[in-house]
């Protein structure tokens, strides 16, 4: 009579690391390449200006911010934000988040292509589990209801959601993590990036229960959050969105600064994009009261246009100081928000 064999193993296998949690680098490209054509025009088009190995970099980092975007959102590739459930839901969509980036960091396999993007992008070009948690950051505040009291609040939102982006992006452009000047200046794109979408989705934030504007700017309107958004209250708003639009357009300028600095395929590629997301800004603030009546978007002549002008700008490399000072660095947002 044989012995019977045991179910498993004495001794069991440990996952091999692996960038990219084992799966090809082409495979991931290719599915990152995706994501940032149907997620954001405007970024897809400004990655086109790269050099080869920088635009499939940017697209890994791209199909990361917006999977964990997805998530905390539990959307679909940036759609209309989907039932936020409870606070122990979207908590739990947070940790998610979290444990996965750092299994990606750890380069074992998430079985989700763009953490596994992200484990690969972060092995060829070193960022780390403190850049990754600064953005998560941004979620987390989200996940608790969070509303920004000041201006310095709005400001360190949007570091965690955008700023920390620029700065990983620089990164990916070969900043060195040691730059700090630069690495300051790749944060104001990312601020005035964010600023232009909380001036565009004010309304379909209200609708789902977000207000990214201080309430110290609504108490001087005498409005509670909400109120801002009804349409009764449209002209008003619209005659907040010059104080909007200029801080937009103070860090726009700052991180001009830093693009002066890069190769000048990279420079050219951030300068469109600053001038695309800042058209966004502006067109908001043009359109008045009615802003909101439809989501502003710049079309396809219109961004070749701000393309053209970008490399004409790239060419000249003789940016400005901006005319008000910056008031706040990305070092005045750490440590994280909610950690």
């Amino acid at each position: 009579m044989s012995t019977p064999r045991p179910l498993t193993t004495s001794k069991i296998r440990a996952t091999p690391a692996r960038a990219g949690g084992g799966r090809e680098r082409r495979f991931l490209v290719q599915k990152a390449r995706e994501a940032i054509a149907e997620g954001s025009h405007s970024f897809a088009a400004a990655s086109k200006l790269f050099d080869r190995d920088t635009r499939e970099r940017a697209w890994l980092l791209y199909a990361w911010c917006r999977r964990c975007d997805d998530i905390a959102d539990n959307q679909d590739k940036g759609g209309p934000l989907g039932d936020q459930g409870d606070l122990k839901s979207a908590e739990d969509r947070v940790q998610a988040i979290r444990v996965l980036t750092k299994r990606a960091l750890d380069e074992q396999p998430t079985a989700d292509f763009a953490f596994d993007a992200f484990g690969l992008v972060a092995d060829e070009t070193g960022l780390d589990w403190d850049m990754a948690k600064d953005m998560i950051g941004g979620f987390a505040l989200d996940a608790t209801r969070w509303q920004p009291k000041t201006e310095r609040d709005m400001m360190r939102y949007c570091y965690h959601v955008a700023g920390s982006v620029g700065v990983m992006m620089a990164v990916v452009m070969g900043v060195s993590k040691d730059d700090g000047e630069t690495l300051d200046r790749a944060c104001d794109l990312g601020l005035a990036f964010q600023i232009a979408n909380i001036a565009r989705d004010i309304v379909e934030d209200a609708e789902a229960g977000r207000c990214y504007l201080p309430t110290n700017w609504l108490d001087e309107m005498g409005w509670t959050a909400g109120e801002h958004a009804h349409p009764d209250n449209r002209f008003r708003l619209a005659s907040m969105m010059p104080r909007l639009i200029a801080l937009m357009e103070k860090h726009e300028e700052a991180s001009k600064l830093g693009a002066a600095r890069l190769r000048f395929r990279q420079r050219w590629a951030v300068l469109a994009a600053a001038r695309i997301y800042g058209a966004i800004g502006r067109k908001v603030l043009s359109r008045g009261q009615l802003a909101w009546d439809a989501r502003v978007r710049v079309g396809g002549p219109e961004k070749l246009w701000h393309v053209i002008a970008a490399l004409f700008e790239a060419l000249w490399n003789r940016p400005a100081q901006p005319a008000e000072p910056i008031l706040w660095t990305r070092h005045d947002f750490r440590p994280v928000a909610g950690w």
